[in-house]
């Protein structure tokens, strides 16, 4: 058995894996039996079906200016949009018509949206009988409590990397340990956690993300969200290349399988930006999760956190129809449960 093998068959066994472990499983040259691997593990654990998550994209505004964001504080290109309470509801009542049981409500960090204001968006889209998951970025603890009393049940809060000096240098002006903190506290509040890393940074090593999968571990999360970085050209990092990013990406997502079996893995947007299957691909190597956009008109294409963005001359109708036709042209089929961590295995006992 060659030491990849060997490695790949500890993971198989769940036996904790060192970072060196880890690194090597990221750097093998076939990374086939890892994409194989994790779609067995996929269907032991999650099933064959596919959690549809309707996303909302409500403001681009953002006070914070990540070096690799296109809705950074300074891009000045960016065509900025607020979507009103009232317009964002209306939105999460499509949604749910089109069959939708997770509404995600993602946005710029935009301090406009006070505490009270969500928590009353999140009630009225509660009645709706679907389940809300936020991604806002950072906030307090009490904000984070007034969205969970008003209904919220999930979070997404991606760490983007657990290397705290690269962390810094790319988010400036930000704490890593304050992201942290952000995590401990949704985790202590009672959400289903999700977060995730960018893969392909300037100065991240291999070693950095294997950090970054002992951590979604640790935690642990309940989703991680992993997807590739894409330069966007009106940003610091706008020079910078795409190579590999893909592909590491794809073996981020299938030995997070690996290290936690039954949560929620998304096939990220982005992916299918640098590769045509690249959805399905995910699909393929252990995710479990599609977030189609079901943000309406000239909005989408101004929610630009990279270029390339797929999808945004679309409807959302036609959205939901053409990942369904996807998702079933490779075998699998739309769950139309709520898709809570660990509700597969509960109904298998």
């Amino acid at each position: 058995m060659t030491d990849e093998n060997a490695l790949l068959a500890k993971a198989l066994a769940r036996a904790p894996l060192t970072r060196a472990e880890t690194a090597a499983l990221l750097s093998v040259k076939n990374p086939r039996p890892l994409f194989e691997a994790a779609d067995r593990v996929r269907k032991a654990f999650v099933g064959d079906g596919v959690y549809l998550r309707g996303l909302i994209e409500f403001s681009n505004y953002c006070k914070n200016d990540c070096l690799y964001c296109g809705i950074r504080r300074s891009n000045a290109s960016a065509r900025r949009y607020r979507l009103t309470p009232e317009e964002i509801v209306h939105t999460a009542k499509k949604a749910a018509g089109y069959g939708y049981k997770t509404v995600v409500l993602q946005s710029g960090e935009d301090p406009w949206f006070d505490a009270d204001t969500m928590a009353d968006i999140i009630r009225q889209i509660k009645t709706l009988d679907v389940a809300v998951t936020l991604s806002l970025g950072e906030k307090t603890r009490e904000e984070y409590a007034a969205y969970r009393r008003a209904g919220a049940d999930r979070y997404l809060l991606r760490i983007e990397t657990t290397d705290k000096a690269l962390y810094e240098k790319m988010d400036p002006g930000m704490s890593w340990d304050n992201r942290v903190r952000c995590l401990c506290d949704l985790k202590e509040l009672g959400y289903e956690v999700g977060s995730g890393s960018l893969v392909g940074l300037p100065g991240q090593t291999t070693e950095s993300l294997a950090d970054d999968l002992l951590f979604f571990k640790e935690l642990p999360v309940d989703m991680a969200g992993i997807g590739p970085f894409i330069p966007h050209p009106q940003t610091p990092l706008a020079g910078e290349t795409v190579q590999g990013h893909f592909e590491l990406a794809l073996k981020m997502m299938a030995l997070m399988r690996l290290l936690l079996p039954d949560i929620n893995i998304p096939a990220t947007t982005a992916m299918e930006t640098l590769h045509p299957r690249g959805r399905l691909l995910a699909l393929e190597s252990g995710a479990n999760v599609v977030m189609p956009n079901v943000t309406e008109g000239d909005y989408r294409k101004f929610y630009e956190l990279y270029p390339g963005k797929i999808c945004t001359g679309d409807t959302p109708d036609r959205c939901r129809g053409c990942i369904q036709a996807k998702i079933e042209s490779i075998g699998r089929t739309v769950s139309p449960a709520y898709g809570f961590h660990g509700d597969y295995l509960k109904g298998k006992k």
